[in-house]
Parts: C-alpha cells; structure tokens; sequence
C-alpha cells in the first residue's frame, strides 16, 4: 500500500478526529514531509482534509468522497473483493473488461467518480457526472451457459434494490430488465457484458457494471433525462456512496454464490413493476402496445399482443403505455 493510501486509512479510521502529522508519521514510520505530501496528494484527488493549527489534519466527509478503505469499512473482514477507486475513467465496464482480458482474478471490482463514456444498453450511454453518483463493475468468470447471461443482470437488480432500501430507506422497484425506480423514477441501471467461448457456449469472464444516480448533479440532469431519471437520497443527506457500494457488492456477492439455483427469483419477480400493465414494446424500428403478464424462470417477459397471443421476450426495449 503506498504512502497516500496508508495516510488515506489513518484519516478514514479516525474521521472528524483530528491527528498530528508527527502522530502520523509516528504511526507509518515516515517523515512529517511525507506526511505533508500524501495529504497534498489526496486533496488534490477531491479529498476534504482540514488543518488547524495545533491540531492537525481531520478528513471531511463533505463530498462523500469514495475509497478502497472507506467502501471496505463497510465489508465483511473477509470480503473476496479487490477494489480500486479511479478519479474519471472512460468506463469501468470497459476498465474492468480489459482488467479481465489481462487475467486478474474474479471478484475485482473498478469504482469511478466519474464516467465519460458510461456505458448504457446497446446504443446507449449512462450519464456519469462526478461526485454524485457511484459507478462500479465487477469480474466475474461464471460457471454459466451465454443463454444465462440474464441472471446476472437480475440478481444485481434485486442486489441494488436491497441495497438502495437497506442504506435510504426509499423502496426500490425493478423495471424489466436491468433499471431500478424509486418514486417513479429511474435511480439505477445495470449492464452485463461478456466474452463467450464458442466451443462451450459459456462465459470465459463477464463484466458486471452497475450505476446509481446517487444525488443530482449542482447543474440538474440533460435536458433528456429530466423527466427519467431520479436520484435514492437528497443533496442534504451525508455520506452514503462507501455504503452503498459495500452493500452492493456484498449483496449480489452471495446471490452469485448460487446462481444457476435462481433463488432470487420470487424477489425479483414481485419486485418488477411492470407485471399486469400495458406496456408498449419497441421491435425491429416498431412500437407495439401490448400487456406484461408473467415472468418466465428464466426471466423472460412473458407478454399479451392486442390479438391475445403470447410471447416471451428475452430481452428487449419496453415502457410503460404512458411513457
């Protein structure tokens, strides 16, 4: 661990504490000018450290700022993840993707402040502003066939959806297949991705990536996302981010654990707001009104045409008929 981050740690143990820097440099074994330039360092990635003389240095929790060491206070002590924390990124799907490419282990996990390629369904981008709100991915190597990819997807949607509830207290809802609503709005959407090995038809690794509008941004969402997107908790609220990711994480990490058993199944299910409305589907360039009437096992939405026959989709662009 280098320098910064050991000062990182210190500060994050000890929060709104202040503590010398020769305390400090006592504690790491390391000079007060290295002290003094780790701190430089961090503030210069967003951190809030204040100095009173006397006193010492004290780590700010304004800005709810991201860390390995503040997401892992929040885990288990013997969590399976490797985190890394990054400032802006193009996407840490695409990071995580390259990371998995070059052989790292399962459970690796890039977090960002700020995406500027996020990425979305196919042909689609996720607005990934900094500091409000928490973008992350995983590696995976699934023992899955590619026609199972799905579950990934939806165990990370009920995973959020806990999470959202357990740290705000707002109830979360699923919209078929991968987007989390709160109060009628989109707070979180989920995206996998993956290589598939054509011999075998299963996954050689997968990339789960995951992204929650956490506060609104100081300048308000694009003028297209306005009346779309929400956020799980207001701009008042203190920090929430470290939590949330730990939760995440830890969450979809033992649903994972038994995956092809589906367990999360019901929960997704009674979780999924679209069941028995009319919905209107988008194929092949078309728009077609039809009603949502079941979820297949396998997470299929099983819907109803206006000449009363049934399909199940297994994935697809689907609105609700007012939208």
């Amino acid at each position: 661990m280098s320098t910064k981050n050991k000062v990182l740690r210190i500060l994050e143990d000890n929060q709104e504490r202040h503590l010398s820097g020769a305390a400090i440099a006592r504690d790491l074994g390391i000079s007060r000018n290295a002290v003094w330039k780790a701190i430089e360092a961090l503030r210069s990635e967003g951190y809030t450290i204040e100095a009173v003389t006397n006193k010492g240095y004290a780590l700010s929790q304004k800005g709810d700022p991201l860390s390995p060491q503040s997401i892992e206070r929040h885990l288990p002590a013997r969590h399976p993840f490797a985190i890394s924390v990054r400032k802006r990124i193009d996407s840490t799907n695409s990071e995580a993707r390259r990371r998995a490419l070059e052989g790292v282990r399962e459970a690796t996990v890039i977090v960002a402040e700020e995406q500027t390629a996020g990425k979305g369904r196919p042909g689609k981008s996720f607005y990934s502003p900094a500091s409000t709100g928490l973008y992350l991915s995983i590696v995976l190597y699934p023992n899955l066939q590619a026609s199972q990819g799905q579950f990934i997807t939806c165990a990370a949607a009920v995973a959020t959806a806990r999470a959202i509830e357990q740290v705000t207290g707002s109830a979360a809802l699923i919209k078929w297949v991968n987007d989390i609503y709160c109060d009628g709005k989109k707070v979180s959407g989920i995206l996998t991705e993956g290589t598939i090995d054509m011999e075998s038809g299963r996954f050689e690794h997968a990339v789960l990536g995951i992204g929650v509008n956490v506060r609104k941004p100081a300048e308000g969402f694009p003028e297209n996302l306005v009346d779309v997107a929400g956020t799980i908790c207001d701009n008042e609220r203190g920090a929430v981010r470290s939590e949330l990711a730990a939760c995440i994480l830890e969450t979809f990490w033992n649903l994972y654990a038994t995956i092809e058993d589906c367990s999360f199944y019901e929960e997704y299910r009674s979780r999924c707001f679209l069941i028995g409305k009319p919905i209107v589907i988008t194929r092949n360039g078309t728009r077609i009104r039809a009603k949502a009437i079941d979820l297949t096992r396998d997470f299929k939405l099983v819907i109803e045409l206006p000449d009363k026959t049934t399909l199940e989709l297994p994935y697809g662009e689907v609105s609700t008929s007012q939208g």
